[in-house]
């Protein structure tokens, strides 16, 4: 899956003229958290919520309302915009499992993606998330099968070979590396009734260790 296929592509951007005013009009009206900062149809930089309200004065002020707005309209984004801000992006076509990568290192919840020098869209950690679940089919009727095997090759395909014999679907799986030079490989069927099948795999000498069923309308 590539972040083209989960990024948002209508982005709300501000100019560096912009008011911190409207600024936090269009994040309340667009309920979104940051925004692409443009200049002459470039990207220059990113201002989250978290900048505008350290921008803004605190509520324990003794300024009036009318002082507070005035302010707010007053104060642009170029003022509060770091002038050596380390502006991170992607390209829409790397995968999302890069721009997760990419947001870890950097600790940022958000990349603008960038294609040919162009703002295409943005992707963001909720859009990560939302990815993931889709890719685990977390959603769907099914049951959760956790298996032990020992490394070898083979291993994953004998498995898979004796749901395939039962007609079943297989969902996706994901297999990562434990202790002792064992895998733990995790398997989403589409059944509800996966008891022969948890047989077959102990019978074949691997270890079920746990099988969880997700019936539909259950979370």
């Amino acid at each position: 899956m590539k972040v083209k296929e989960r990024m948002t592509r209508d982005v709300k951007t501000v100019g560096m003229d912009t008011s911190l005013t409207d600024a936090f009009k269009i994040m309340k009206e667009s309920k979104i958290r940051r925004l692409p900062v443009m200049e002459k149809g470039k990207l220059v930089g990113i201002v989250t919520l978290s900048d505008l309200n350290h921008a803004a004065p605190s509520s324990a002020t003794t300024l009036s309302i009318h002082e507070l707005n005035y302010i707010l309209v007053k104060t642009k984004i170029k003022d509060i915009l770091p002038k050596k801000q380390n502006l991170i992006t992607i390209s829409s076509d790397s995968y999302i499992e890069t721009a997760a990568k990419v947001m870890r290192q950097n600790n940022v919840g958000a990349l603008p993606v960038i294609d040919d020098g162009k703002l295409v869209g943005i992707v963001t950690e909720t859009d990560m998330f939302d990815a993931l679940i889709d890719i685990l089919g977390v959603t769907k009727m099914h049951s959760r099968i956790d298996i032990s095997a020992v490394d070898r090759p083979g291993s994953l395909a004998e498995i898979i070979n004796i749901i395939a014999k039962k007609g079943v679907n297989i969902i996706n799986s994901v297999v990562y590396e434990q202790k002792n030079h064992e895998f733990k490989i995790i398997l989403r069927i589409e059944t509800t009734n996966c008891d022969i099948i948890v047989d077959e795999i102990n019978k074949a000498g691997y270890k079920v260790e746990s099988v969880i069923v997700r019936r539909e309308g259950e979370l």
